[in-house]
């Protein structure tokens, strides 16, 4: 218990207990030592040791019963707000966790018969919807065990790289120890070895499973060239004038509706069609009560959910100057927090990744669904991979393609909606962290007068401070070159890390 107090003093006395505990587990492991290890299974089972408490009445009578016994968590004899700060933080680095046993966390503290305070609640309601994935057929079977069983065990999974290596036949697998590649089992180490065959089968079920979403998110800037049928081509071209004469509500709801039945029932792609339909060309009313009426999508959040951000709104967020009217606005945010995937990458992927970097009014729009439609945990995700993966994978349609850059262009106005983001509670990894450090670097010089660059700096500094300890030296150096209202807090804040 001694070599744990560390981390629950973070808990009791950080602002930021989430990146603190996550970097002190990191360098507290040491294989080398003698001690009990210092893991993620060793502080879960620390949390889930039971305890027997001798549980008195408040109110004492002839009446009452007596003094009982009642058995705790470790975790639960805890403050409330320390209980919901580690369940914060098992959600911020579920990733180093096994997932199974996170699932059973969860629902041990969601299962026990007592009234629990409501951040803890949400907290491991959280942590138990990010583990649990969006299949709900476990619940409809009333088996509350089938989820976990069914839990892909990346946990405990082979690393990738050693995979590899069993491949090559002809290489000595481990060189440091009497192994034959023949010998060893990737699927079941200690016998039964498998055929080639059956290994085929289990990729080909793994692509059949997961391979329309890899497909997806693979396209950058839409589909194959398909054929048209002339009579598909005909109605399309009668549905483009009828948007762009607005008469009605219910005529707009009629064509609408005739919108979708085409794109469903043709085997052409939809987003072929809504290219010829041009639906981003209808006014803004036209375009708020179009996608109010499309609301209801199909189950597939890249499918025609996504086909309706990137061919309505989208194009209209690309090329806005002034900002935009509050009927849309309104009708996007309603539409994004239904269809939070599609939002992220038919909107925020591509809007972020402008070719000439986003303006005020792209920021005010971005800050606004980012807010009201992702979880934080989901805006840190979303992050984690803008910063982070070299290929940005998002939805557009083959016109607005080159409107669209690879990668991140940084202006003042995407490090005003950095700040935005960050003040809305959102956690960065280590690896982001140091990513925005470089890009701080390099953006000083180009805007030593920035107010938004600053501000977003002195909040960054603020909410990572103990992540940013490594990098003070390249900070420095970046607010030197700066001359605003905050560089001297800067400094100041610097030279305290």
């Amino acid at each position: 218990m001694e070599r744990w107090l560390p981390v629950f003093d973070i808990f009791l006395n950080s602002p930021c207990p989430e990146t603190e505990a996550s970097l002190w587990l990191q360098r507290s492991f040491d294989p080398s030592s003698t001690a009990p290890p210092i893991s993620t299974s060793s502080f879960l089972q620390l949390l889930t040791n039971p305890s027997d408490v001798i549980v008195l009445n408040s109110s004492p009578s002839l009446q009452s019963p007596p003094p009982h016994t009642k058995r705790f968590m470790f975790i639960q004899m805890l403050p409330s707000f320390v209980q919901a700060r580690i369940l914060s933080f098992l959600v911020y680095d579920r990733k180093r966790f096994c997932k199974r046993d996170l699932i059973k966390f969860a629902r041990s503290i969601l299962g026990e018969d007592q009234e629990l305070d409501f951040w803890v609640k949400k907290g491991a309601h959280q942590l138990l919807d990010l583990l649990s994935g969006s299949g709900f057929e476990w619940i409809s079977n009333l088996n509350l065990d089938s989820e976990e069983d069914n839990a892909e065990d990346e946990f405990r999974a082979m690393p990738d790289w050693l995979k590899d290596a069993a491949k090559n036949r002809n290489s000595v697998l481990l060189p440091w120890l009497p192994i034959l590649p023949d010998g060893v089992n990737l699927r079941k180490p200690f016998g039964n070895c498998e055929d080639d065959e059956d290994s085929e089968n289990d990729a080909e079920k793994e692509k059949q499973e997961y391979g329309d979403d890899v497909m997806r998110e693979d396209v950058v800037g839409g589909q194959e060239d398909v054929g048209m049928n002339p009579e598909v081509e005909t109605r399309a071209d009668f549905l483009k004038n009828q948007i762009l004469k607005f008469e009605t509500t219910s005529k707009t709801v009629e064509v609408t509706n005739e919108i979708r039945r085409l794109c469903v029932e043709s085997r052409v792609d939809s987003l072929a069609i809504l290219e010829l339909i041009e639906p981003w060309k209808a006014d803004d009313e036209t375009a708020s009560i179009m996608i109010s009426q499309l609301l209801d999508g199909g189950e597939d959040e890249l499918g025609w959910p996504s086909h309706v951000l990137c061919s309505i709104i989208l194009p209209k967020m690309l090329s806005l100057t002034e900002p935009a009217s509050r009927v849309l606005v309104s009708a996007t945010i309603e539409y994004c927090k239904i269809h939070g995937r599609a939002a992220e990458y038919a909107l925020l992927f591509p809007l972020i990744l402008k070719v000439d970097g986003i303006n005020n009014p792209m920021c005010d729009v971005l800050t606004r669904i980012v807010r009201e439609c992702l979880h934080p945990a989901h805006a840190a995700a979303f992050f984690q991979k803008l910063l982070c993966e070299d290929a940005k994978n998002f939805i557009c349609l083959p016109c607005h393609r080159c409107l669209i850059a690879g990668e991140l262009v940084w202006t003042e106005s995407l490090f005003y909606f950095m700040q935005n983001v960050l003040n809305h509670n959102v956690h960065l990894t280590q690896d982001a962290v140091e990513q925005l450090v470089q890009e701080v670097y390099k953006s000083t010089k180009r805007f030593p007068r920035s107010l938004k660059l600053g501000n977003f700096l002195l909040s960054f500094v603020n909410k990572f401070t103990p992540l940013l300890r490594p990098h003070k030296r390249s900070l420095m150096e970046a607010v030197e070159h700066t001359d605003t209202l905050v560089t001297k807090s800067l400094i100041s804040k610097l030279a305290s890390l």
